[in-house]
């Protein structure tokens, strides 16, 4: 697949910049694939919405992992904490500037350890990560509560980034649908633009899963499930096929993709040439995408991390 078939034009100041308050304030674009119609829904009204459907939630927890350091020149650096290797304070990082550290160098509580290329390192870490929350580059306004990049829901620490579809629920809203939960610890793969020519020559670094065999039973007996974002997908896609609880998934998700356990799909609206586009036209179709992201511009649905949702029956 041509990846220029990702493309398309937002105007800028549809990509949201806070959240909305309360979370389920957020407004929700229903697509029913029998019928072909659109919806324009609040998300408060998902239950309404639904019929039968197993809501599956994803988790994780993002780990206050943007850590503002200064190196021993003075000069300022900046650690991105993606993944913890061990449970002696070992963690994969994104670090800047990567090209003039050195292995052996201390950067306050962080010793740069091994260079591992694409301005990854293998890092130490004394104690808990105790920085920022990892907003995406598109975020130009400061976060006041950093709870609002944590969905209501989030137990397991272990995430660079949100699994944002689940921002939008409320712990009312949680417990009228009573989900079950899966684990994935979403890292920066998930949201790195695609730059080659075809999503064929697109590899993904992977991420850790797990889900418990008593959820993986209620799961698999379902008549019908809803997957709460694009890594809840991956999740149940991955055991679908492997049989494996726990793991690392590469699975890449694209047009063409027969999904074996997901049969409803609540997501956000996601950036250009990203991976987690190509899930959704993998899973709504690719034109029937593009033009649910037309209508969603027209209608001024509010865009990204952020932003307002959709839902795909």
């Amino acid at each position: 697949m041509d990846t220029s078939s990702l493309e398309y034009d937002l105007p800028p100041e549809l990509v949201a910049q806070v959240p909305v308050e309360p979370r389920d304030a957020s407004r929700l674009l229903v697509y029913r694939r029998a019928s072909g119609t659109v919806e324009h829904r609040s998300f408060r009204e998902l239950p309404d919405v639904l019929g039968d459907e197993l809501v599956v939630v994803n988790d994780t927890r993002v780990v206050p992992a943007r850590l503002r350091l200064q190196r021993e020149s003075g000069g300022a650096a900046e650690v991105l904490l993606l993944e913890r290797v061990d449970d002696n304070g070992t963690w994969e990082a994104l670090v800047r500037p990567s090209r003039r550290l050195r292995a052996g160098e201390e950067l306050g509580p962080v010793r740069l350890r091994e260079p591992l290329g694409g301005g990854r390192w293998l890092v130490a870490l004394r104690g808990a990560p105790e920085g920022d929350m990892p907003l995406p580059p598109y975020i130009h306004e400061s976060l006041t509560d950093p709870l609002r990049y944590q969905t209501v829901y989030g137990e397991v620490e272990g995430s660079a980034a949100a699994p944002t579809a689940g921002l939008h629920f409320t712990r009312e809203l949680l417990a009228a649908l009573d989900p079950i939960r899966v684990t994935l610890h979403v890292g920066l793969d998930t949201f790195r633009p695609v730059t080659t020519e075809t999503l064929e020559e697109h590899r993904l670094h992977g991420e850790r899963y797990s889900v418990t065999l008593g959820a993986w039973q209620r799961i698999d007996a379902a008549e019908r499930v809803l997957a709460v974002g694009t890594t809840t997908v991956r999740v149940l896609e991955t055991v679908a096929r492997s049989g494996e609880l726990a793991g690392r998934t590469t699975l890449f998700i694209t047009p063409g993709f027969a999904f074996r356990r997901v049969d409803a799909l609540l997501t956000n609206f996601h950036l250009p040439r990203s991976t987690l586009l190509a899930l959704v036209m993998a899973f709504a179709g690719i034109d029937v995408v593009r033009e649910i992201y037309r209508e969603a511009i027209v209608e001024r649905y509010r865009f990204y991390s952020f932003g307002d949702a959709m839902l795909v029956l």
